[in-house]
């Protein structure tokens, strides 16, 4: 598309992979997102280490524009936070886009409140595919991916790894959607294994590593620690999304199914 059909009006952001340009198509209508994106984003240059040349064409990517992100409408909601039926709303649609992106073999990778998007109307929408990638499981993907609050313990480890990193953060944002900050706050990743050994009981400690599981705590929290308003079935989602076995970890799709999710407020457990 074009770029020529759009007018910037604004610049929203600059990332690893690009600037962001709110812009107006000419002739009036409604807003987009423009990334003026590196030619990262096509895969036969993506390895190429110069994101401009004279002679090579660039690639712009148009997105709608959404004015807002999880984190700036957690932040927005009055205390004490947001109610339990919006968090399960939000629940019941961000993993569903999710479900999507898995079923296409496609892993995001950097799943966070920031990469989550908000509509006026209280829809949601997935952002930021910079370190999204279409994967098997015979692939050998990179080690440092998805911010360290929201980065599973087989990606900490370093460790191989599949869609189930997408869920392991997806289960850090549900907890944090309560507490209204994340729920693993650590300053390295050895100190975020630490946070989590905190809270959370590993199933099976991975083959495939050279750190021995004596090297962290032990003696988890319970998991309703995390917030007096997390029921019993909530906290047990929230377990199976943060299962430390990742193929253990429950799926995207089987969330969408989870009675948490589908049980009114007051209903008994």
């Amino acid at each position: 598309m074009a770029t020529s059909r759009y007018e910037p009006v604004a610049e929203i952001g600059v990332g690893a992979y690009g600037t962001v340009y709110k812009a107006l198509p000419n002739g009036g209508g409604a807003g987009g997102g423009l990334p003026i994106s590196a030619v990262r984003e096509v895969a036969l240059l993506r390895r190429q280490e110069a994101f401009e040349h004279p002679n090579v064409t660039k690639v712009t990517l148009v997105f709608e524009h959404v004015d807002q992100d999880l984190r700036t409408y957690l932040d927005k909601a009055p205390p004490p936070g947001l109610p339990v039926e919006t968090i399960k709303d939000l629940m019941r649609q961000f993993p569903r886009g999710l479900d999507f992106l898995h079923a296409n073999c496609i892993v995001h990778r950097d799943l966070k409140p920031e990469n989550i998007l908000v509509t006026s109307g209280g829809t949601v929408k997935l952002a930021n595919f910079g370190l999204t990638r279409i994967y098997s499981y015979q692939m050998a993907l990179t080690p440092v991916v998805v911010t360290l609050r929201y980065r599973a313990p087989e990606v900490l480890l370093q460790s191989t790894y599949a869609t189930p990193v997408d869920m392991w953060s997806v289960g850090c944002i549900f907890a944090e959607m309560f507490r209204r900050k994340p729920v693993f706050r650590g300053n390295s990743e050895a100190d975020q294994l630490g946070k989590i050994f905190d809270l959370i009981p590993e199933d099976d400690w991975p083959r495939d590593v050279s750190l021995p599981r004596g090297a962290f705590p032990r003696g988890p929290r319970p998991v309703q620690s995390v917030d007096p308003e997390l029921e019993e079935s909530g906290a047990q989602l929230l377990l199976e999304m943060l299962s430390f076995n990742p193929h253990k970890r429950i799926s995207a799709f089987r969330v969408l199914q989870h009675p948490y999710l589908h049980k009114a407020e007051g209903d008994a457990e």
